[in-house]
């Protein structure tokens, strides 16, 4: 027993910062591919390329030289097959990874007036939204937050409008030439409409939700944004972000949400507000 304590002693006395901190970052990429892989399709592949390793490992102690040559091939090519199968989860993790907490590309309002402008949008979207509700027609609203989405408004009509419950109800109202897509908002204006979103892949979305609670979803897994999505069947005002998907919002609770996700996020850039105020004084000493 000594023996064991005085070897698990030595062990410890030669661990340094650098190794500490090693293991720490492996342990946190090994969370993150965790979290990536749960509760989709991909776990489910994980699972069967563990049991690829055990059949692998398997025939090399019994020696069960056909199946050992067969499992030795299938995993000389895994990294490929890898990247073919986990292409759209690969896709998501590295867009997460980009999303950056500096903004450089400030639109150069201050945040009093930001704030305002979130404001005036959120009251607009209430207002419509419980309109939109109660006479069952449909709307899909893609906020648009620190990722920038210049490839879906290409798909739609730039409208650049300052935001009204009248304008958004007359954009979404049936036949209308701009009903049929999605509405994207950027630093609180109507920024485009008629907008074709991503579908998502979850096979795990109720079968009562159409196409577009479907495109809803796919627009929150590859993006930041906040979808809001007024169904044109039952009029239940949805919400989706990052991945996740809630119903049954009130024009009330919708205001609330929206509130706490588009302007209190303004005063957490703080230390992103004090950057940018820093190169702007830099800049100009030089």
């Amino acid at each position: 027993m000594s023996e064991l304590l005085s070897t698990i002693v030595k062990v410890f006395s030669t661990v340094g910062i650098a190794d500490v901190l090693d293991i720490a970052i492996i342990a946190y990429l090994v969370y993150q591919c965790i979290k990536l892989v749960r509760e989709t399709r991909a776990a489910q592949l994980v699972k069967g390329i563990g049991i690829l390793l055990l059949l692998y490992l398997l025939a090399s102690e019994l020696h069960l030289r056909t199946l050992g040559f067969l499992m030795s091939n299938v995993l000389q090519t895994g990294l490929v097959v890898m990247v073919v199968v986990f292409q759209p989860e690969l896709r998501r993790a590295l867009e997460q990874v980009g999303r950056s907490k500096f903004n450089v590309f400030s639109s150069g309002a201050s945040e009093q007036q930001s704030r305002e402008h979130w404001e005036i949008f959120i009251s607009a979207l209430e207002e419509s939204a419980a309109s939109l509700s109660r006479q069952k027609i449909g709307a899909l609203v893609v906020i648009e937050r620190k990722t920038r989405l210049g490839d879906i408004i290409k798909t739609g009509t730039v409208i650049d409008a300052g935001p009204s419950a009248e304008l958004i109800g007359n954009i979404f109202f049936p036949n209308s030439p701009l009903h049929d897509g999605a509405m994207i908002v950027r630093d609180g204006r109507l920024h485009a409409a008629g907008c074709f979103l991503p579908l998502s892949d979850n096979f795990g979305i109720s079968r009562e939700l159409g196409t577009r609670h479907r495109a809803a979803l796919g627009m929150s897994e590859a993006s930041d944004a906040v979808v809001v999505v007024v169904s044109e069947e039952t009029g239940i005002i949805t919400v989706c972000q990052n991945g996740k998907l809630e119903r049954g919002f009130s024009p009330k609770r919708l205001r609330e949400r929206l509130t706490a996700e588009l302007t209190a996020e303004k005063s957490s850039d703080a230390p992103e507000r004090k950057f940018e105020l820093w190169k702007g004084r830099k800049h100009e000493e030089d």
